[in-house]
């Protein structure tokens, strides 16, 4: 059994951050994900994205902000459980929390976090018949190396966001980048769309893109070869597209899990936390990031941060109530200070 002030879980940015906002209260915590590394979907799905809306950062990698977010969280020497889901939490009555993950390790703690991000996050699938047996050999979900793609056909399925950021990040680094959306209408940033149809009208055939629906897969020799696609036109023909490699971005499909059963007050799949201090339902349970649920809430990385340093005072207060509260400045605090492991000087 673990005796630990906190558990937080989710390891993604928001996670990391939280346990950078606990150590400045001088506050030791525990940080659980069901992933075998941390970094939530910065780590597995966006390593390489670049992220252009973190303070101080015109443009940071995915995986860079998970690299910066775990040194700065270093000096609070965090114990990480990874590749372990939390799957009971049951609170105690002296207010405290027993908590359990699928690999058998057992917390007492004081208090909790949840930093779930999307929760369970699974990819939605093309459905297409056959495709699934093709899923992690040359039909994924998510980007690990994009060097992978050099010199080679890629098509890209899908209209948001992941599509386009991966259409025109693999855009010089494939041979050929061809989209397929079922719709005209993209559900992407717009600067993005523009920016593909602008390389698209180029005509030199390295991007090209269809509005359509997915007919059929094509094999060869037991490998998927193409796909089938008949375009939404008043008179359709349907067009043999084939490629090296299929991406598919159809979104994600939240899954809370056990959260769902921790008695906590859900509103569909997010996580009903109030304003002052991000705290749930129940007492001593704090929740940041995606999965909460608040009036005007942002999902941003952003509006995650700024949360951690919500709940961390609202964790302190439930932990000891006793102690005023008031913030110190990391630049001035000899306190903060001696818990960063600094000098103070420049």
């Amino acid at each position: 059994m673990i005796n630990t002030e906190v558990v937080i879980v989710g390891a993604g940015p928001c996670g990391l951050f939280q346990i950078f906002e606990l150590g400045l209260l001088g506050i030791k915590c525990h940080i659980v994900d069901s992933l075998p590394r941390a970094g939530g979907q910065c780590s597995t799905l966006y390593a390489d994205k670049p992220i252009y809306d973190i303070p101080a950062y015109p443009v940071v990698g995915g995986q860079e902000l998970v690299d910066l977010l775990m040194e700065q969280a270093s000096p609070f020497d965090p114990g990480y459980v990874l590749g372990e889901q939390v799957t009971h939490v049951e609170k105690q009555d002296d207010g405290r929390f027993y908590v359990k993950t699928s690999g058998g390790t057992e917390f007492d703690a004081g208090s909790m976090v949840i930093a779930g991000g999307l929760g369970a996050f699974d990819a939605r699938p093309l459905r297409t018949p056959g495709a699934a047996n093709h899923a992690g050999k040359n039909l994924n979900y998510h980007v690990v190396d994009k060097q992978r793609y050099q010199d080679l056909s890629v098509t890209i399925m899908g209209g948001g966001d992941s599509a386009l950021d991966w259409a025109l990040e693999l855009h010089g680094i494939a041979k050929k980048i061809t989209l397929i959306h079922r719709r005209e209408e993209f559900r992407a940033q717009p600067a993005s769309v523009a920016r593909m149809k602008e390389l698209a009208q180029r005509g030199d055939g390295t991007m090209t893109y269809h509005i359509g629906r997915i007919e059929r897969i094509i094999e060869t020799d037991g490998s998927l070869a193409g796909v089938r696609m008949v375009p939404f036109t008043d008179n359709p023909v349907a067009q043999d597209i084939e490629f090296d490699e299929l991406l598919v971005f159809y979104g994600l499909s939240p899954n809370l899990g056990p959260i769902s059963d921790w008695g906590i007050q859900l509103d569909r799949k997010t996580i009903v936390v109030d304003t002052a201090e991000c705290q749930t339902s129940e007492p001593g349970i704090f929740a940041i990031g995606d999965i909460v649920s608040y009036p005007s809430k942002k999902k941003l990385i952003l509006c995650g941060f700024h949360e951690a340093a919500m709940a961390a005072f609202g964790v302190q207060h439930y932990l000891y109530p006793e102690i005023k509260q008031r913030v110190q400045f990391t630049t001035t605090s000899p306190i903060m200070h001696e818990r960063l492991k600094v000098d103070g000087s420049l």
